[in-house]
């Protein structure tokens, strides 16, 4: 997890700061996933990422949209 940590902090994923006045603090948790690496020549890693419990979320308050990334099937024909 310290690698992870690490490398979020790194790659200035998110800043600190000091909880304004009149917001409220959205509870979250960390999801830990395990990744396989290649037998005998990747050792095994552990993956995390924070995220925030919906369920403690009030819709206009904490957030006004949802965003969900799709990808958009492309398809391109080559002719000879």
């Amino acid at each position: 997890m310290k690698e992870e940590m690490k490398s979020l902090h790194d790659n200035h994923t998110w800043k600190l700061i000091k909880k304004p006045l009149g917001f409220r603090v959205v509870n979250c948790k960390w999801l830990f996933k395990k990744k396989e690496g290649i037998q005998g020549v990747e050792p095994a890693r552990y993956k995390t990422r924070l995220v925030a419990c919906r369920f403690t979320q009030k819709e206009g308050v904490d957030f006004n949209e949802v965003f969900s990334p799709t990808v958009k099937n492309f398809h391109a024909y080559l002719k000879n």
